[in-house]
């Protein structure tokens, strides 16, 4: 496996990608992501109409931000000139490609004729494509799924005209809409999408294990991965992927000080971004995530339960400091007990 991905001009120091998710790669996520390893994190599913109108809160989740390796933000919409403009302004605020979503299975999103649901209507699919293509200098990728349901498999078909209008690259997630995140990812299926396109193909679903990774390249002869919900709790998987793919390296997850310095980061970057109480607010949903991947405490039951009690606190001081306590007994190597140098003194502070 080679150490990157040629994406139009710009060149992806790495071949495992984290997808776009609504409500997660944030920016806090996002510079985490990538100071752990990431070679590409997306930004959250962007509303081109509502960027274009240039709304706080989804211009907040475009969120370039210093210091990232790569900017890669996501558009969603299904209306040609929002999603020129959307582009634009993408471009504007230094994205380095611009994604657009044609998979987004939420009933939220298709029920506006958005995400997956422009698998049902191609044309549309490219007029959009082919806007944002001549809106934007950038490279165009699409992230898309394998089609609308088993009867209407059309990846192959709208990634060929997806390359013919000028796009740069495809993502399938191996599964149609209907399914939604049900059974399993068809890899071999993103293999027809592999071959009927020269532009590089990125395949998407259920990949979680290093074992993951190389079977669903092989099944689908891939050029890249993306990982998405694998993610959740574990921000420094891409980079421990792509360290497995690279050499064969068998990683171990992070130990209790480490992992606890991770979670802490990120707490702390969500509430300055966000301030309070909002930071913590939507820290929330992460917290539960690190706690239910950690290996402790070993009984999942008192694991849930010490979840739920972290996830009612209402102050960032009292999370580092039960966190900080629930992990504190655990040594590994050799190493001390978790400590942290707190930063939220008080309530309220920041």
């Amino acid at each position: 496996m080679r150490n990157g991905l040629q994406i139009g001009d710009v060149w992806v120091p790495g071949r495992v990608l984290t997808a776009p998710m609504t409500g997660i790669t944030d920016l806090p996520f996002r510079r985490l992501a990538s100071r752990l390893g990431a070679a590409y994190v997306a930004t959250e599913m962007v509303a081109a109409a509502e960027l274009a109108r240039a709304r706080s809160d989804v211009v907040r989740r475009a969120a370039v931000g210093e210091g990232l390796p790569l900017t890669v933000i996501q558009l969603v919409g299904r209306d040609p000139a929002a999603m020129a403009e959307g582009a634009r302004m993408a471009e504007r605020a230094g994205a380095d490609i611009v994604d657009l979503n044609f998979g987004c299975p939420a009933k939220e999103v298709t029920g506006s004729a958005c995400g997956s649901a422009l698998m049902r209507t191609p044309d549309l699919a490219c007029r959009l494509m082919e806007a944002a293509v001549n809106a934007t200098s950038r490279p165009v990728t699409v992230k898309m799924r394998l089609g609308w349901d088993d009867s209407s498999r059309n990846a192959p078909e709208l990634a060929r005209r997806a390359e013919a209008l000028g796009v740069r690259a495809v993502t399938v997630h191996g599964r149609t809409r209907q399914q939604f995140y049900t059974g399993v990812a068809d890899w071999r299926a993103v293999g027809e999408v592999k071959a009927a396109v020269r532009v590089p193909v990125i395949v998407n679903g259920d990949i979680v294990t290093a074992g993951d990774a190389r079977a669903a390249l092989e099944q689908s002869g891939a050029d890249a991965l993306m990982l998405g919900r694998g993610v959740y709790g574990r921000p420094w998987l891409a980079a421990h992927l792509e360290r497995a793919l690279a050499d064969g390296t068998v990683l171990q997850e992070p130990g209790a000080e480490e992992r606890l310095a991770i979670v802490v980061e990120h707490l702390r970057a969500s509430v300055a971004f966000y301030g309070l109480p909002l930071g913590l607010k939507m820290f929330r949903k992460h917290l539960g995530w690190y706690v239910e991947q950690a290996p402790w405490p070993a009984d999942p039951v008192e694991r849930r339960a010490a979840k739920a009690r972290l996830c009612r606190l209402a102050e960032p001081h009292e999370v580092e400091a039960a966190l900080a306590e629930l992990w504190r007994t655990v040594t590994l190597s050799g190493n001390s007990a978790v400590d942290i140098e707190p930063q939220f003194a008080e309530a309220g502070a920041a």
